[in-house]
């Protein structure tokens, strides 16, 4: 597995290698042995599938607070997204910064999106599917959302509107935002 790092520490970008021969491929896009020698020793606890019919359905930004916090792995299993990750760690001297990705069906790469920060993605393609591993249960009472356009991010919308969810939609900015998470020194 290759892992690069970003410009956040502690988001990074996995690439699993994939065999092929003339049925098609293999890959393995996760091993918890491996991974824990790379000093990634994550124990996930719940997968998540979800299918954006529309291109340009913009889903985020999203956390989990602690005590529920996740840290996530997500990929693209079909099609290809814009994948963000926003620092929400009080204290953090990236608090506020952004990094994305574009991960897709065919690159096969994952990004690691660790406990404080926002996690969102933008669908380039319609038909998208996008799967991710959570390092905790999806708890309501723990969930919680800032503005998509309250950030920053280049979205490469070029001035359209996305598709959102009502909860998205309403979703309070960054400015407004009171983070849960505080910094505790390099990733």
């Amino acid at each position: 597995m290759q892992l690069d790092p970003t410009a956040l520490p502690g988001v990074q970008i996995l690439t699993p290698p994939r065999f092929g021969d003339a049925r098609g491929w293999f890959s393995e896009t996760w091993n918890a042995a491996r991974m824990a020698e790379a000093g990634l020793d994550l124990a996930f606890v719940q997968d998540n599938h979800s299918f954006s019919a529309e291109k340009g359905t913009l889903r985020g930004l999203h956390f989990q607070r602690p005590p529920r916090a996740q840290d996530k792995l997500v990929r693209c299993t079909r099609g290809a997204i814009w994948d963000v990750a926003v620092d929400i760690r009080k204290g953090s001297p990236a608090y506020g910064h952004w990094v994305g990705v574009e991960l897709s069906a065919e690159n096969g790469r994952q990004l690691l999106v660790p406990k404080g920060f926002l996690h969102g993605f933008l669908t380039l393609t319609a038909d998208c599917e996008v799967q991710y591993k959570c390092t905790d249960t999806y708890a309501p009472d723990c969930d919680g959302a800032v503005a998509w356009d309250s950030v920053g991010i280049d979205w490469g919308l070029n001035g359209a509107q996305p598709v959102l969810s009502a909860k998205d939609a309403a979703a309070p900015p960054l400015s407004a935002f009171d983070s849960p998470f505080t910094y505790e020194g390099a990733a």
